[in-house]
């Protein structure tokens, strides 16, 4: 049996070419560049051209609900990048930032798989140029500020903080499930005032939505100061502009803001940047990173996180609506072994074909086709290839998508690279060209919260009812008395289901979606209801990929994929 080469294994063997002739198909010269070596480089702010962002095409990449055994939503949207310039399209593909936390605990690397990667593939997912270093160091200089005004009663600035209602925490890069609550300021009078909080991973914190939904520096100091903190104790709120700390604060980002210039393996243009996950936060890059593709490119290839019920959802009714955006064509990355899980086949036996199983799994399928349309955009659905798909499971998946009226094209970018893209490319130029209208949102802003969640849960999700709970209502309480009443909707839903019930496969409906708490980013501009144990700070699996993971006397690294 020949013996398939590993992502690291292809992505080490691809020939990449100096980040300047890459620069160089964007016609930027290299004087331009903010280099990091001879294969990275930062992209200046000033790049952006709001005349030609109106004059080209953006496309956004989701899929159907996830499962355990993956979609390849980052492999598609390279792919599709690679197909597109193969048909001589001018294309880039703008994407996230990969975590650590995820790297070194379930997933392995996050740069695309097989021959549809961003290359080089083991900086992206490592430390890269730093900017998951500098969002944590942001975020941590405002606990130490908080922390310091809570010690030093008597100073000018002391704002009488009531340390029980800071709800600000630290974060870091990696899943540590210990940290999620911890004691700080332990050490008698010189070592503060003792208070519980926590870490969240620095991909969950609120600098790193502000970061993906800042226009420029200006607007990321004013966003940073308006992070709620906590109350003082005659019940006053305090934001982060009281402590003075948004201009500290922004110089820690002077560069993090800039979008990173990198290259897929077949040498074209991709911009990485930004990492908010998806099930709490917008999961999706940064604005100013799409922002740049698109004056750079006639097409830009970008993805959200997770399924279309939250990073689609997010990145239309949040971060579109930010930026006045609107994507021209939505690809829904499917695949045969994720229906034939919804439709109840085991995990194990996914490779094993079983039409009856995929046909009951459709319905997932069908139910985010029909959200797409909710927002009236053209899905064009993107069937992911892998080795073990049977003719007639293929088959079965094309001919419902025809029977439905919805563009459909078997995708094969992890084998082919863009070889295996061009039919996909085909179908969505085609849907850019007969796009007419914008998006339409799935509610106003200026609708109350409860009426913004009860929109999501019944017409995105598929729910029949919402239960808002005790707690919940009194932060929306607290929401309308800071006045923040009319910012948008982050839900923070699991993944794994339409509904808030990870074992609820398929298409769920008539549930009632539970509200437990609400957060408020008022920074990055957000209400976060959540609904389930979702969690801010993974932990590490039984068996975390860091087992796999090695590096040899020349520098070679094996496993990080």
């Amino acid at each position: 049996m020949k013996k398939v080469a590993s992502d690291i294994e292809i992505a080490q063997a691809a020939k990449l070419i100096h980040i300047n002739e890459v620069a160089k198909k964007l016609n930027i010269e290299s004087d331009d560049l903010e280099h990091y070596g001879k294969y990275k480089a930062k992209l200046p702010l000033s790049f952006i051209d709001e005349e030609k962002i109106a004059q080209n095409n953006l496309i956004l990449v989701t899929a159907i609900t996830p499962t355990p055994a993956g979609e390849g939503k980052t492999t598609t949207s390279i792919g599709l990048t690679e197909g597109l310039n193969k048909i001589g399209k001018q294309a880039m593909v703008v994407l996230r930032e990969p975590s650590l936390g995820p790297v070194f605990g379930v997933k392995g690397g996050a740069a695309g798989g097989g021959y549809s990667q961003v290359v080089p593939m083991e900086d992206i997912n490592l430390h890269f140029t730093g900017d998951f270093s500098a969002i944590e160091k942001a975020n941590n200089l405002l606990a130490a500020l908080i922390d310091n005004n809570v010690q030093n009663p008597n100073t000018e600035l002391n704002l009488g903080i009531d340390p029980r209602t800071v709800v600000w925490k630290r974060v870091m890069d990696m899943n540590d499930r210990a940290l999620r609550t911890t004691i700080v300021a332990l050490g008698g009078k010189t070592g503060g005032i003792p208070r519980e909080t926590g870490f969240n991973i620095t991909a969950a914190s609120e600098i790193m939505a502000i970061v993906c939904l800042a226009k420029n520096i200006e607007d990321l100091k004013e966003k940073i100061g308006n992070i709620y903190i906590g109350n003082t104790y005659d019940g006053k709120a305090i934001y982060a502009r009281d402590l003075k700390a948004q201009g500290s604060m922004a110089v820690l980002l002077k560069d993090a803001i800039k979008p990173n210039l990198v290259q897929t393996l077949e040498g074209n243009p991709a911009i990485i940047h930004g990492g908010p996950f998806a099930n709490i936060a917008q999961g999706t890059n940064s604005v100013i990173a799409t922002k740049t593709g698109l004056s750079l490119s006639e097409y830009v290839v970008t993805e959200a996180g997770f399924g279309a019920d939250l990073g689609a959802e997010k990145f239309l009714n949040i971060k579109c609506r930010y930026a006045g955006l609107s994507p021209k064509a939505v690809v829904l990355v499917a695949t045969v072994r994720a229906l034939k899980f919804h439709g109840g086949q085991p995990l194990k036996e996914l490779t094993t074909p079983n039409v009856d199983a995929l046909k009951k799994g459709l319905c997932n399928l069908e139910k985010h086709l029909e959200n797409i349309g909710i927002y009236g955009l053209t899905p064009v659905v993107s069937l992911n290839r892998f080795y073990s798909d049977s003719e007639e499971e293929i088959a079965t998946i094309l001919k419902r998508c025809e029977e439905l009226g919805v563009r459909a094209a078997l995708a094969e970018g992890w084998e082919k690279g863009g070889d295996g893209m061009t039919d996909l490319a085909e179908k969505v130029v085609d849907a850019v060209a007969n796009c007419t209208q914008a998006f339409t949102p799935t509610y106003d802003w200026n609708d109350s919260i409860e009426d913004k969640i009860t929109a999501l849960a019944t017409k995105i999700y598929g729910a029949g009812s919402v239960k808002i709970q005790g707690k919940a209502t009194d932060t929306i309480r607290l929401i309308t008395k800071l006045g923040l009443q009319n910012l948008p909707i982050c839900m923070a839903k699991t993944q794994n289901s339409l509904s808030d019930d990870p074992k609820l496969l398929g298409r769920p409906t008539g549930f009632e979606l539970t509200v437990r708490e609400i957060e408020i980013a008022a920074g990055a501009g957000f209400i976060v209801p959540i609904t389930g144990m979702m969690l801010r700070m993974p932990g590490l699996p039984n068996i975390p990929a860091s087992e796999g993971m090695d590096i040899d006397n020349d520098g070679v690294i094996s496993g990080l994929s």
